[in-house]
């Protein structure tokens, strides 16, 4: 095995492709070791991504609009079913965990989120949600991943419960890692074989990519012996929903909980997609949202991390503000986004509710830029500077973090 230890590895990189070696296996590292456990300022922000483009104007419902019911005369949630919020603004009748968040001041709604020149399609889209990018600008990096490479050291992380890395968490010289079970993620990466090639590549010389491979093999089976010794510390008896989504914010509680000092924490919640019969859809999924959110934050309290914490939820765009022929709606353009937290300075209905007067040919006009939400979660939050992170010219938004 030692004298042909680069060749064997080169060989068998292509069937280790089902065990989380390639390509799975390369998404989350970068070149210097795996970015973790470092002093911070204590703070840390989890995104939850709803894929698939959410209806908005079901989700925060302008209950005491008419233009609201005139466009959608079967779509629309009635009045007497909202969870009133203030400002003639409610929550889906599904959020009932939320509107409890909501009533505790822990949840701040900004409505009307997009940017210039909107882009409907949903890989495009949520590429520039991810890299904080102008809607003719194409960046190979995330607005989080270049976040981690402004860092002064390279023990920072960011972690998604997934088994594939988005955009959002790849930097230049530092990427968050993806990990959905820490389990079976330590149990791949102590296969016998490559423990074996991990071992006998320490003690020979080796050609630079052959070499970064095997380099990246033995810091991953580092990083899973670590995620596995602390998520000893902590297992949560906290009470979640059924589902992959509450599932994985239990692993992100466990960890924070266990002293991973992650900066970053990444999950998704998928199907949001909804051209056609989209009311029972969306309030199931919306229901899985707030009860996940829900006991996510109270697991949080209890390990009194929840003041340390801000999780931001938005997705890669609205739907159009007039219902289909299928009962759904189309792909759309301004939406609104969620901050929840425990020290939020502004929580309740941050700005003004969607006009529905003034639409672009049928869709809602932006008036917050997501790219000054992320720029304020970055300067008040994260100790970051958005100035070098984030291209092009940027608002903090005041009296909100």
């Amino acid at each position: 095995m030692a004298t042909n230890s680069r060749r064997e590895f080169i060989k068998m990189s292509a069937l280790a492709s089902g065990m989380l070696l390639v390509p799975n296996f390369l998404h989350g590292l970068d070149r210097s070791g795996l970015p973790l456990l470092a002093s911070s300022n204590g703070k840390r922000l989890v995104v939850v991504q709803l894929s698939g483009g959410n209806d908005g104007l079901n989700t925060v419902v302008p209950y005491q609009n008419d233009l609201y019911y005139k466009a959608r005369p079967t779509l629309a949630i009635p009045s007497r079913e909202v969870l009133t919020l203030e400002k003639g603004l409610g929550l889906n009748p599904a959020m009932e965990k939320m509107r409890l968040l909501y009533d505790q001041g822990y949840v701040s709604v900004l409505n009307s989120v997009g940017y210039p020149n909107p882009d409907r399609s949903h890989f495009r889209s949520m590429d520039i949600w991810h890299s904080a990018s102008a809607s003719d600008e194409y960046l190979s990096t995330g607005w989080l991943g270049r976040y981690l490479d402004s860092l002064p050291a390279a023990n920072h992380a960011a972690i998604e419960v997934d088994d594939t890395l988005s955009l959002a968490l790849k930097g230049a010289q530092y990427t968050g890692i993806a990990v959905q079970d820490v389990k079976r993620f330590f149990q791949a990466t102590n296969d016998q074989f490559l423990k074996q090639a991990a071992q006998a590549h320490a003690e020979e010389h080796a050609h630079h990519q052959v070499d970064y491979l095997y380099k990246t093999l033995i810091e991953t089976q580092q990083s899973a012996g670590y995620l596995q010794e602390k998520t000893k510390v902590y297992r949560s008896k906290k009470d979640y929903p059924n589902g992959e989504f509450a599932r994985h914010l239990k692993t992100i509680a466990e960890l924070i909980a266990s002293g991973v000092e992650s900066r970053v924490y990444y999950a998704s919640l998928t199907g949001f997609d909804t051209h056609v019969r989209q009311a029972g859809q969306q309030a199931s999924l919306l229901r899985e949202l707030s009860e996940g959110l829900y006991s996510f934050v109270d697991d949080l309290k209890q390990q009194q991390e929840f003041d340390n914490t801000v999780i931001m939820v938005f997705s890669e765009f609205g739907r159009r503000v007039a219902q289909n022929a299928s009962n759904g709606t189309d792909h759309g353009t301004a939406n609104n986004l969620f901050l929840i937290g425990g020290k939020l300075k502004q929580a309740g209905i941050y700005n003004e509710a969607p006009n529905l007067q003034d639409l672009d040919q049928g869709d809602l006009r932006y008036s917050i830029d997501f790219r000054n939400i992320y720029a304020t979660l970055l300067n008040n939050w994260l100790d970051g500077n958005a100035t070098s992170i984030i291209s092009g010219k940027t608002q903090l938004l005041t009296g909100l973090l």
